[in-house]
């Protein structure tokens, strides 16, 4: 079953199961040397691939702490695959475009799947982030074949490419209460739509979507939102788009990691009535 990140702080999903505790984090630079960053976590070379050659960009990178795991990368992977206890993880996949011929929409676009299913269907990093940007991409994947695999699928363009790969095992330890969001038309029927995300903080930027069920997503809360990298004050962003893309509904606020306490909540959902354009 495959999780997606929101709020920075709320995984849409099912509850956790705690993952084995003897699995260390796995972090990969992509195309590149080994690299200890600047919280003193230590990235190691290139491996787990399958296809696809070294490259690096030149120039300032935007939006991230750590530039260097953006200098070099891999172009044009099948996949990544590395040996895991079974269980929850989350997945975090770097990316920056700096290559001139890509510099614009649609100039590369591709697939990313976990597990053998699509998690960021159609992505096109300059669409997302710019020009010589960090973009991070996250999802929570559950592991039950000793393996987490991630794949990379040419949509149009140029080449699928990878900058740095972060994997994370997920325990309850690490998770709260649960969240219910449930959005309906003015009519009482459940939107048919996507909820989307952007998370932003001066050193990470995080976005996604996550296609609703009978207008309903279960999310799970974390308690800690540094375990994400979240050390900083950061904005959230959520929108609901129906299947034509219409916006119908968009909240944005503030969160700051250090004011975040989830001990004392039992569970609780949010009910948003919308009009259908």
């Amino acid at each position: 079953m495959l999780k997606t990140l929101c709020l920075s702080i709320v995984v849409l999903a099912a509850p956790f199961s705690a993952v084995a505790q003897t699995q260390a984090p796995i972090r990969v630079n992509c195309g590149g040397p080994a690299y200890t960053d600047s919280m003193g976590q230590v990235w190691q070379a290139d491996f787990g691939f399958t296809g696809g050659s070294d490259a690096s960009f030149t120039g300032a990178v935007a939006g991230t702490s750590d530039p260097v795991l953006y200098d070099d990368y891999r172009r044009n992977p099948t996949s990544y695959s590395f040996p895991v206890a079974n269980g929850q993880y989350q997945l975090n996949l770097y990316f920056e475009e700096a290559s001139v011929g890509a510099e614009k929409v649609s100039a590369r676009v591709f697939d990313v799947s976990a597990q053998g299913t699509v998690v960021f269907p159609n992505l096109d990093i300059f669409a997302a982030a710019g020009a010589d940007a960090a973009l991070t991409k996250s999802a929570n994947v559950s592991v039950t074949n000793g393996a987490l695999t991630i794949g990379f699928t040419k949509v149009a363009g140029l080449n699928p490419i990878i900058s740095a790969i972060q994997i994370l095992p997920v325990s309850n330890a690490t998770t709260g209460p649960a969240l219910s969001l449930n959005f309906q038309y003015t009519d009482g029927t459940p939107v048919a739509g996507t909820l989307n995300y952007t998370i932003s903080s001066s050193l990470l930027s995080f976005q996604g979507s996550q296609a609703l069920t009978n207008g309903a997503a279960q999310c799970q809360l974390f308690a800690n939102p540094s375990s994400m990298g979240l050390s900083a004050q950061f904005q959230v962003t959520l929108s609901l788009t129906d299947t034509a893309g219409n916006i119908l509904w968009q909240m944005s606020l503030g969160m700051n990691p250090a004011q975040v306490n989830l001990a004392g909540v039992q569970s609780s959902s949010l009910s948003v009535v919308v009009q259908k354009m």
